[in-house]
């Protein structure tokens, strides 16, 4: 049994639906995160699990009970939910240790004093109790926000958009922690982002969701090498999607050369029995194409953009057709230059192919398709 489970939630405002038969399931112990734009319904989720709004349709069980549907709705205070805000939401008025403390009021007062003390240790905050928020800098008065979620001990942890008010360097180091400090205390957990870096630092399961709807809802390593359709290829990481042909169950080619994929590749419906050649859009990442001054394929830089240990280079193939390759920074080329390049790709994704291939052309698209690796 999940720990949390939601089936086939709907919700709507004014007449306007935004989540749209939404299901998850989610372990004890895991963390989760909804990861998505704005405006597709992430947050809206967060607020139905929470009790903060209604459910027009479906089910949440929190261990197994009915939190919500149609007919049940458990109020907030009494689904032992802990919430971490975008905006901390601590008590200016009270210290760092009575703001922890605040949920704990019908503990005796040595049992309060010694949770407190406990997470103020987890958080690594053990002689910071007396100050007042003001005092603190932001990534310490995240801390502080999550260990008074954590404090009553909750059955599940939200966080929404908790790093969105920190800078990047600071928000990079504390998605750690967090995922840390979440780890050890054991408990469930869901992440709302639209930051897919955040997502992967802290969650085991991500939900790519658009539109009110989850996408795909896998581990990071598969929605970046395995995504299930052409708006999770386009939303995480970066990516080009190539013209190709199959040539059988296990070999694509494209314009850089062929292919094989260690799964059977789906050909467009009837191709096969009708001798066609089966054309497909081939998903590459940055990652795929290797530099290689020994490679007889030749693609001339357009763009760089440096990033420390790499740069990443827009590159022009002969066709015209452009392509990205993440490249070791000590290969420092000048726009215009020809580099070598070849295929070194371990996934191999396609898509069925929506629009005629043409000479020089790259496809992208937002349809959902399948995808073989």
């Amino acid at each position: 049994m999940s720990h949390l489970e939601l089936a086939d939630i709907d919700l709507a405002f004014a007449g306007q639906r935004v989540v749209r038969r939404l299901g998850l399931r989610l372990d004890q112990g895991r963390i989760g995160c909804l990861l998505g734009p704005s405006g597709c319904g992430k947050t809206t989720v967060l607020r139905c699990i929470a009790g903060f709004e209604r459910v027009a349709g479906g089910e949440i069980r929190l261990d197994g009970e009915l939190v919500s549907s149609t007919q049940v709705h458990r109020p907030p205070e009494q689904r032992r939910i802990g919430m971490v805000f975008q905006d901390y939401a601590l008590f200016p008025h009270l210290t760092v240790a009575e703001n922890i403390a605040f949920g704990l009021r019908g503990l005796p007062a040595a049992d309060r004093r010694a949770r407190v003390d406990e997470l103020l240790a987890t958080v690594g905050l053990a002689d910071q109790g007396r100050k007042y928020p003001h005092e603190m800098s932001g990534g310490q008065q995240q801390r502080v926000a999550l260990a008074r979620a954590l404090a009553p001990r909750p059955a599940l942890l939200l966080l929404d958009e908790p790093f969105s008010n920190l800078d990047v360097d600071l928000r990079e180091r504390l998605s750690h922690e967090v995922r840390d400090i979440i780890k050890a205390s054991g408990t469930t957990a869901i992440l709302v982002t639209h930051d897919q870096h955040e997502a992967f630092a802290v969650a085991d399961e991500i939900g790519i969701m658009h539109e009110g709807r989850i996408q795909q809802w896998d581990t990071p390593y598969n929605l970046y090498h395995r995504p299930a359709n052409r708006f999770v290829a386009d939303f995480i990481g970066q990516g080009v999607l190539l013209h190709g042909t199959v040539l059988d169950d296990r070999r694509v080619h494209v314009e850089l050369g062929t292919l094989h994929s260690s799964t059977p590749v789906e050909c467009c419906n009837g191709c096969s029995e009708r001798g066609e050649p089966c054309p497909v859009d081939v998903l590459l990442r940055p990652d795929d194409i290797v530099h290689d001054d020994a490679s007889p394929l030749r693609a001339r830089v357009l763009k760089k953009a440096f990033r420390g240990a790499d740069i990443l280079y827009t590159l022009a193939l002969p066709s015209g057709t452009r392509v990205l390759s993440l490249v070791p920074s000590h290969h420092d080329h000048a726009i215009g230059e020809a580099i070598g390049i070849r295929l070194a790709a371990d996934h191999v994704v396609t898509f069925h192919q929506e629009a005629p291939a043409g000479p020089g052309t790259a496809s992208r698209g937002v349809q959902p398709a399948r995808a073989v690796s």
